[in-house]
């Protein structure tokens, strides 16, 4: 009956040191990068929802600007096209692309709103000006879900490449691998692109 005590003591010990050094700090923090992953999906998802009402909003007042509005419904439609691979936290190219694309949607959007400047009856529009009010909203959303989500990777990554993460990922976690991290490649999406405006 002792001895069953002593190990059932120390077993209890164990369990207590292992979860005080960490032991599940590296399926908490994957768990996160993921939430964080989902959330700038989502941000991503609702700006391209909201693309078919703004081009058929400006339409009705600028149809001379198809140039434009092909540009962005393209961009569109390869952000909704892309079939996003399961490993995208761990794949560069995956990632990239998944950039490059939303970072051409965000020139369109922005070449866009470039243009409606020259309308003064579209910019008083109510279902514009409603439009554009969420398309600021969720550009406000992405910026935040991108910043939660970078975060989220940066203490993966140090998780995993510090001690004593990188104990209980060699001994407990052998499928844990560093995350890849969004990036502005070499645009950055602070800045404005350039528009010319051709005949």
């Amino acid at each position: 009956m002792l001895k069953r005590a002593k190990v059932l003591l120390v077993a209890i010990a164990a369990s207590l040191l292992m979860t005080a050094c960490g032991v599940n700090e590296i399926p908490r923090l994957d768990e996160e990068v993921n939430a964080a992953w989902s959330q700038v999906e989502n941000q991503y998802k609702r700006r391209a929802d909201l693309i078919p009402n703004l081009v058929e909003t400006v339409k009705g007042y600028a149809a001379q600007e198809r140039e434009t509005l092909t540009a962005i419904v393209e961009a569109r439609s390869k952000v909704a096209q892309m079939q996003i691979p399961p490993d995208i936290l761990t794949n560069r190219e995956a990632m990239d692309q998944f950039e490059q694309n939303q970072r051409a949607l965000s020139g369109a959007l922005s070449r866009l709103l470039v243009v409606v400047e020259r309308y003064p009856d579209l910019k008083s529009n109510q279902n514009f000006l409603a439009l554009q009010s969420q398309l600021e909203g969720t550009e406000n959303r992405i910026a935040v879900a991108r910043r939660d989500y970078i975060e989220a990777v940066r203490k993966y990554n140090t998780e995993l490449r510090t001690f004593p993460g990188r104990l209980w990922a060699m001994v407990l976690y052998s499928d844990a691998k560093v995350k890849e991290n969004l990036s502005f490649g070499e645009e950055r999406l602070d800045q404005p692109p350039r528009v010319t405006f051709g005949k």
